[in-house]
């Protein structure tokens, strides 16, 4: 792993993350090494060359619309759909298709940047896998298991934290499925 100062600037329990975020963190006496860095990592590429780390080993925190599913009935909060929050390592896609099975909704879309910023309370390209504005369904890939370490966001696109990925599942609230594309 890069640990030179010039490139980050490590921080235990939240003083480098977005303030909601932080609060998240305490709420669940997690204390964690978050990292900021002077320049954002918008992308899962940019997060992991700036930690250091393998690309499958961030953690990209999408949100998704899920629509005609047991979730949406009654048209939800967002008239059609719902936001799902669907948790998948960096060098994944997720199944659009795959995901609307596990869902058991009609169709399934990636939400705009504002229903993601109404349902999480933060940017595309920050957002941290739980501390949201709104409880969601939240589904993680089997794909992260397959590290010891994952990085994810820690409310902005200039920090990151590390955390066991059975624990961030747990954390997060999220049941585990395989919705990652497959190799073709």
């Amino acid at each position: 792993m890069n640990d030179s100062p010039s490139d980050t600037t490590p921080e235990t329990t939240g003083s480098a993350a977005h303030p909601r975020f932080a609060e998240a963190l305490a709420e669940r006496g997690l204390t964690v090494e978050v990292r900021r860095f002077p320049e954002a990592t918008r992308t899962a590429a940019e997060a992991a060359a700036a930690v250091g780390c393998e690309l499958s080993q961030i953690v990209k925190s999408l949100i998704f619309t899920a629509w005609g599913s047991p979730l949406s009935e009654g048209g939800g909060e967002h008239g059609e759909g719902e936001p799902v929050l669907v948790l998948v390592d960096g060098s994944a896609r997720v199944d659009t298709e795959r995901l609307r099975a596990e869902l058991g909704a009609d169709r399934v879309g990636r939400a705009d940047a504002d229903l993601v910023r109404a349902t999480t309370g933060y940017a595309i390209g920050g957002v941290p896998p739980f501390g949201h504005l709104r409880r969601t369904r939240v589904l993680a890939d089997r794909g992260l298991l397959a590290h010891e370490t994952v990085w994810a966001a820690a409310g902005t696109p200039h920090t990151v934290f590390p955390l066991d990925p059975a624990a961030l599942i747990e954390y997060a609230g999220a049941r585990v499925v395989d919705v990652r594309e497959r190799a073709s």
